[in-house]
């Protein structure tokens, strides 16, 4: 019995073949199984935190308003300033009498927050009988800190610069203007 030719290669070759086949295709999967492994075990997770800071609505509300008191004009222009504080100062060739007060507001909102306040730089003033007067406006502050406690929760006054004419116009003369309340 000698060594067959055809037995060899034909029988033989292809189950050796099929071995390398077999033993490639297993490292193959060997190899892949250990990449996905190897990327599991580089992935993290973290968790996030989602926050609210609500603040409750500003009410604004007007408790007194900016008066001038009676003015008696003279032969030339001038003008009558009332402070933030009510304090008023009667230019020249005027006369001023009466009771005079700055505008004042209150402030209610969330406890120890802080609000801005702002609003017209102007008012103009229109007479009973004609004529117009024109007053720039003066705010004791900016921004106010609401009280811990108290229905006002803060206040702010504002003041202002009445611009009088040479022998205005007699009349009773009123303006409205607008202020603001903001939460910083």
């Amino acid at each position: 019995m000698g060594w067959d030719f055809h037995s060899t290669f034909f029988h033989e070759g292809p189950i050796l073949m099929s071995k390398t086949i077999l033993k490639r295709a297993v490292l193959g999967a060997a190899m892949a199984a250990a990449t996905l492994t190897a990327t599991s075990a580089h992935a993290a997770t973290a968790t996030g935190t989602a926050k609210a800071k609500i603040l409750r609505q500003i009410t604004l509300t007007n408790t007194s308003d900016l008066e001038f008191a009676t003015v008696i004009s003279g032969a030339t222009a001038s003008t009558v300033a009332v402070s933030t504080a009510g304090a008023v100062t009667c230019g020249a060739s005027l006369t001023c009498t009466g009771t005079t007060t700055a505008a004042n507001f209150n402030v209610q909102g969330t406890n120890n927050a802080v609000v801005l306040v702002g609003g017209d730089a102007s008012v103009t003033l229109n007479g009973s009988l004609g004529g117009t007067m024109t007053a720039s406006l003066a705010y004791s502050a900016t921004s106010l800190t609401l009280a811990n406690s108290g229905p006002t929760g803060g206040s702010f006054q504002v003041g202002g610069t009445l611009a009088v004419g040479a022998n205005q116009l007699s009349g009773d003369y009123t303006g409205t203007f607008n202020v603001t309340a903001n939460y910083q």
